[in-house]
């Protein structure tokens, strides 16, 4: 499937039947549609095309965490929720991992791939933000019917770029593979996943909760590893450390160092 064709089924199955039967949140339906728009159009999309041109899913795992640097950025600007020391210490270590990745550009992975995954952060970290401005709503329907505001642009883009004779060959080449890994990504990744998440960014800080999405890559990539065969060279793993230091660090440096003992 291409990536228009793939994030069209992935949202048509996320929210019907229960966009007919769940209520809107209740928000001003225009913050459904931004949330629909930039949460899973821009940022699965992007993401997707990505990986399609040359990003394994082990790396963008780790890539797409700079979307970190993003949401501290819009959370200082928006709500002044200035990043302690140790917040700033933990994310320049856990771009050090992102910049290795960048230093290993090749024919394995593109620099276009390597763009698209890097906007997709972008655009996970202005979802963020937009999941804080909604509030305290019904994270399901949320989810739901952000959902079924994203498929409609998706189809139309797929049936654009794609075209009806792609489409009907991608279906009559599904397989047993392709229809479990498109039911993961409807129902454990957008409803589970994406429930919890708005769920947390709705009460926590934005600052509190981000940090936590640098688990991914260990998830990604070992998954990408042990599914798909990709190769686990030395500077991955090294890249990973870096990522994981930093979130160790962003949590636990003020715990162990509190202001009081630094003075």
């Amino acid at each position: 499937m291409s990536p228009l064709m793939l994030c069209a089924v992935r949202f048509i199955l996320a929210s019907i039947p229960l966009v007919f039967f769940i209520k809107p949140p209740a928000v001003p339906f225009k913050w459904v549609v931004i949330y629909g728009i930039v949460m899973f159009v821009l940022q699965f999309l992007l993401l997707f095309m990505g990986i399609q041109a040359g990003v394994s899913p082990g790396i963008a795992s780790l890539v797409v965490q700079v979307q970190i640097f993003f949401s501290l950025f819009y959370a200082a600007l928006i709500w002044k929720e200035m990043p302690s020391l140790w917040q700033m210490l933990g994310a320049l270590v856990a771009f050090a991992g992102i910049a290795l990745v960048a230093m290993h550009l090749d024919g394995n992975m593109t620099l276009t791939g390597f763009v698209y995954v890097l906007a997709a952060a972008a655009a996970w970290a202005l979802g963020n933000v937009i999941t804080k401005l909604i509030g305290k709503v019904n994270n399901i329907s949320l989810v739901i019917w952000g959902s079924f505001v994203a498929s409609f642009p998706m189809i139309l883009l797929s049936l654009l770029f794609d075209g009806v004779d792609k489409i009907v060959a991608s279906y009559h080449q599904l397989n047993w593979q392709g229809l479990f890994s498109i039911l993961f990504i409807v129902y454990g990744s957008t409803w589970i996943g994406y429930g919890l998440w708005s769920w947390l960014l709705s009460r926590y800080s934005v600052a509190v909760v981000v940090p936590f999405t640098l688990l991914i890559p260990i998830f990604g990539m070992l998954s990408s590893v042990i599914i798909l065969g990709e190769p686990l060279q030395s500077w991955k793993i090294f890249a990973g450390m870096l990522v994981m230091s930093g979130l160790c660090i962003n949590l636990l440096g003020a715990q162990f160092f509190p202001k009081k003992s630094l003075d």
